[in-house]
């Protein structure tokens, strides 16, 4: 419990950095955050793999699994929500942004643009899915 408490300070610093970084670079920081959420993503991916290579493993050891033995799988949960919110953030920021720029030209615009938002949503829909079915097997 200790250590996520240790960990809060950095991941508040890491977000404000991101945050200033984004006011003051913009589109270049973008290119940035897109490469990190396609690391995320693989490893993501590493992590799910090894937890269904060590499920099968441990399912033959031992007939009752232990709750320490499922960290891969919601290690893996929490990738996958984490990777989707990111992603769904910036679409939507950007989504949001010129559905409220064609609003303001154009008030009849308004159920195309909200399509266009509620398609962004669903990515982080997407990763809460993935999360819930990997949790459903650890």
């Amino acid at each position: 419990m200790m250590v996520w408490l240790a960990g809060l300070p950095v991941l508040v610093a890491v977000c404000a950095g991101a945050v200033l970084l984004m006011r003051r670079k913009g589109r270049a920081v973008l290119a940035v955050f897109a490469g990190l959420n396609g690391a995320l993503l693989v490893g993501a991916l590493v992590v799910l793999v090894m937890a269904l290579q060590s499920g099968e493993a441990s399912a033959a050891v031992a007939q009752s699994p232990t709750p320490a033995a499922n960290w891969a799988a919601l290690l893996g949960a929490a990738i996958s929500v984490a990777g989707s919110s990111i992603g769904a953030a910036i679409a939507v920021a950007h989504t949001g942004a010129a559905a409220l720029a064609a609003l303001s030209e154009r008030p009849e615009l308004f159920g195309r643009a909200m399509v266009i938002v509620g398609l962004a949503e669903g990515i982080a829909i997407y990763g809460l899915i993935v999360a819930v079915i990997l949790i459903g097997k650890a």
